[in-house]
């Protein structure tokens, strides 16, 4: 589901599941026990996300959203899931995400919610949000993560509403992601080297400050959060056309 490691007091966590490393909830939970933990041991640095082989992440895991038991397991899944990413949004301390291949859905959500991006530089690499085009909305610490990380109603409209996959390059141009690794294996040691020019200055003010310039966001994510209706997603997740539509690129994912 993933793997995690500590070098240099930098948490590294891998999304590794599957061929595309969707993100499960054993996933979901293992991040928010190392987010606690970055947060809590004043001797971490950071946190970098990233994944192994030719995938960050596709985002959540098909398997899952086409097999829910009852309705009352939607409800309760994504409630899980809304806290993780609330958690991953407002961890005290630098979030890098490594962007080491595709990259679409919950894995550009996460993405996203990270302080910086970098990415491989690879044409051939995809990236964004299809979830208008498959029959699904966001939650909102989904939604509301976008918004901030993508910074304008423009680029959330062409994103989001747009459902188009485009490059790291493209998302580099366009402002989406912060910079360009042309070598995987650098990609990790630049991230590494990212969060200590942000954590490694005396009294750590990146501390502060990443709390002062999220903080507007993060409060009205909690009360998105807290108002919402998990009833909508009862509605979505037994829809047949949508739940069609899910197995059919389950099955092509799988490959």
């Amino acid at each position: 589901m993933f793997d995690c490691e500590v070098e240099d007091n930098i948490i590294i966590f891998r999304f590794n599941y599957g061929r595309t490393n969707s993100i499960t909830l054993k996933t979901l939970q293992g991040l928010k026990t190392y987010i606690d933990q970055l947060n809590d041991d004043d001797d971490l640095k950071g946190l970098i996300l990233t994944g192994t082989g030719r995938y960050f992440s596709s985002g959540f895991d098909l398997e899952t959203f086409t097999t829910f038991p009852s309705e009352q397991a939607i409800i309760d899944w994504f409630k899980i899931e809304e806290e993780v990413l609330y958690h991953l949004f407002t961890c005290s301390k630098p979030v890098i995400a490594a962007i080491n291949g595709h990259t679409t859905a919950a894995g550009m959500i996460v993405s996203m919610a990270s302080d910086y991006r970098l990415a491989i530089n690879n044409a051939r690499v995809k990236v964004g949000m299809t979830e208008i085009k498959i029959g699904l909305s966001l939650t909102p610490a989904e939604a509301d993560i976008m918004l901030y990380g993508l910074d304008s109603d423009k680029k959330y409209r062409d994103v989001v509403f747009g459902g188009n996959l485009f490059s790291p390059i493209d998302a580099v141009n366009r402002e989406i992601f912060d910079e360009l690794v042309d070598d995987q294996d650098e990609l990790i040691n630049q991230a590494k080297a990212k969060i200590c020019n942000l954590i490694d200055t005396p009294g750590r003010p990146f501390i502060g400050l990443k709390k002062l310039q999220r903080q507007q966001r993060a409060e009205t994510m909690r009360k998105n959060i807290d108002n919402f209706d998990m009833n909508n997603l009862v509605v979505t997740f037994t829809n047949p056309a949508i739940l069609q539509t899910l197995n059919y690129i389950k099955q092509s994912l799988a490959g």
